[in-house]
């Protein structure tokens, strides 16, 4: 599952942490490996308390990558700690994800999305109707020579003229 989702090489998930680890301790615990940029660990909403895992970001990839390296499977208040590259957040729902975002956060972009739609409807509707017109003008024109013709061949037997050189152009032929 890793593969799916690029790593964040300055950034390190650890996991496994007791209760009484707060982020100043872990804080404390990753300094000695470079200069940390953040720290961070998500609470549990019903309880207050963080989930048990946290997340430091170095200013450096070098030191994150010491730091996973000495820190993996070493021991924190009495529990082993899993210590890996962080993974970017799932995106949930909307364009930019609404985890940690207000419901209207991309409510401009969805008018802008609704006016796009409907300015493809209308000109497909205007298409629509030219290829309409376009096909009945076409119909009208050839219902029109059909009518020529039968007008011509009428003409032809009237006019004496024209008959006498019909059968001469097929006795030529």
């Amino acid at each position: 599952m890793a593969a799916n989702y690029p790593v964040q090489k300055n950034t390190l998930y650890v996991g496994g942490l007791a209760e009484e680890v707060n982020e100043a301790i872990l804080h404390a615990t990753f300094i000695p490996f470079g200069d940390i940029k953040d720290v961070k660990t998500p609470l549990d909403q019903a309880t207050q308390k963080h989930r048990s895992f946290g997340f430091v970001t170095f200013l450096e990839r070098e030191d994150a990558a010491a730091a996973m390296d000495n820190m993996d499977g070493a021991e924190l208040y009495g529990r082993v700690l899993t210590v890996n590259y962080a993974l970017p957040e799932k995106i949930k729902g909307g364009e930019q994800g609404w985890a940690a975002q207000p419901i209207w956060a991309d409510a401009d972009t969805w008018f802008e999305r609704q006016q796009q739609e409907e300015e493809m409807q209308r000109i497909q509707a205007e298409n629509r109707a030219a290829m309409e017109a376009a096909e009945e003008l076409h119909r009208k024109k050839m219902a029109q020579d059909r009518e020529g013709e039968k007008e011509d061949d009428a003409e032809l037997k009237d006019d004496p003229m024209a008959v006498a050189e019909a059968e001469a152009l097929k006795q030529n032929s």
